[in-house]
This record gives structure tokens, C-alpha cells and sequence, in this order.
């Protein structure tokens, strides 16, 4: 057979396009479990600050509890902020999958700018409670209370910056396949920071202003 013949030879394009199982994962696979554990870190990571929180609630040193430092309709707010720009996020991966780049800037911008929302409010609670002595030097409590929610803050401030980034990369190359990769990176870990919230927003607040 001459080389023509065999580099048209069905048999041998069909074994060569036929997946390998003992090879290697495709690298969303890949990107996608590295992710997943990068997250459970996290999560680990949050579980130590909310087990030293609910350690030190309780020890306000003779200074104010949560009951009388957290304004909870202050609190809900920043909740339906966050809760609203991880809606605006799910719409952002369903323009992605469209490949319509006009919505998926769209909604990225209003997540962004609901989870800037969010940050605000955070600093006005924070400098508030600063501003009447009660910052993180006041007690244990307040401590735990500072690490905890401002850790939270710092991740989504992390995902704001991670967000436009996005942004900036879909508008200039487009839905390349390491881009996709990296939005469903950044859904997971948006989403991720949500769940934390609620449970934060539960335990913290909740159950801080019931005493």
C-alpha cells in the first residue's frame, strides 16, 4: 500500500481519533478537580474561623454582645446584595454557554457591582463599630467577629478583581476554551462564597441578636 492509500486508510483515522482510556484526563476535568479542591481548602480554612467564633462569642470581656452591636436590617441587605449578584452570576454562565457576549458583560457588570454593593456596606458596618471603640482590640468576641466577616470580605473583594479581569479577557479574545475554563472557576468560587454567607449570616447575626 503507498503512503497515500495509508494516509487515508479509514481504519487507521478512526483508531486515531477513538479517545485513549488510559490516557489522560481532558484539562477542564483537570482544571475543574484541582478547583474543587482548592474550594475544600477553603471551606476548611472558614471552618477554623467559625469554630473560634462560636469558642468566643461569648466573651465580650464586659463589653457589648451582638445583641446590642448588630443592625440586622442593615445585615439583610447585604445579604439580598449577595444573593442577588450570584443570580446575576448563574445569568453571566448562561450567556457563556449561548456565546452571546453582549449579556454575559452584562451580568458580569451587575454582579459586580452588587457584590461592590455588598463590600460597602461591610466597611460602613465596620467603620461604625470602630468608630464607637468597638474594633477588633475591644474583646475576644469582637475578634472573632472581625477575622471571620472580614475574611469573608477579602474573598470578595478577590472575586471582584477576578471578576473584571474576566471581563477584560472575554472582551478582547473572546470564549476561548481556557476563558471558559476559567469562568467556571470563577461561578464555583462566587457561588461558593454565598454559601458561606448564609451560614455566616445564620450563625453570626441570627443567632447573635436572639442572645
Amino acid at each position: 500500500m503507498s503512503q497515500t492509500a495509508k494516509a487515508h486508510d479509514p481504519n487507521k483515522l478512526g483508531r486515531a481519533t477513538e479517545p485513549n482510556p488510559d490516557g489522560p484526563a481532558p484539562k477542564r476535568i483537570i482544571v475543574s478537580y484541582g478547583f474543587w479542591i482548592f474550594l475544600l481548602s477553603d471551606f476548611i480554612l472558614f471552618s477554623c474561623f467559625f469554630a473560634a467564633y462560636a469558642v468566643l462569642h461569648d466573651a465580650t470581656a464586659g463589653g457589648p454582645s451582638g445583641k446590642d452591636l448588630f443592625e440586622l436590617p442593615l445585615v439583610e441587605t447585604e445579604t439580598a446584595l449577595l444573593l442577588l449578584s450570584s443570580f446575576a452570576c448563574g445569568l453571566a454562565g448562561i450567556a457563556t454557554l449561548a456565546r452571546n457576549m453582549r449579556w454575559f458583560q452584562i451580568a458580569m457588570a451587575v454582579t459586580a457591582l452588587l457584590g461592590a454593593g455588598f463590600l460597602a456596606l461591610e466597611a460602613h458596618e465596620f467603620l461604625h463599630l470602630i468608630g464607637e471603640g468597638n474594633g477588633p482590640g475591644r474583646s475576644a468576641f469582637l475578634s472573632a467577629f472581625f477575622a471571620l466577616v472580614g475574611c469573608h470580605g477579602f474573598h470578595v473583594t478577590l472575586g471582584l478583581l477576578w471578576l473584571t479581569t474576566m471581563m477584560a479577557q472575554t472582551w478582547a479574545k473572546g470564549f476561548r476554551e481556557d476563558i471558559l475554563r476559567r469562568i467556571l472557576c470563577f461561578s464555583l468560587f462566587w457561588h461558593a462564597l454565598d454559601i458561606i454567607w448564609v451560614a455566616l449570616f445564620t450563625m453570626v447575626y441570627l443567632m447573635g441578636v436572639r442572645g
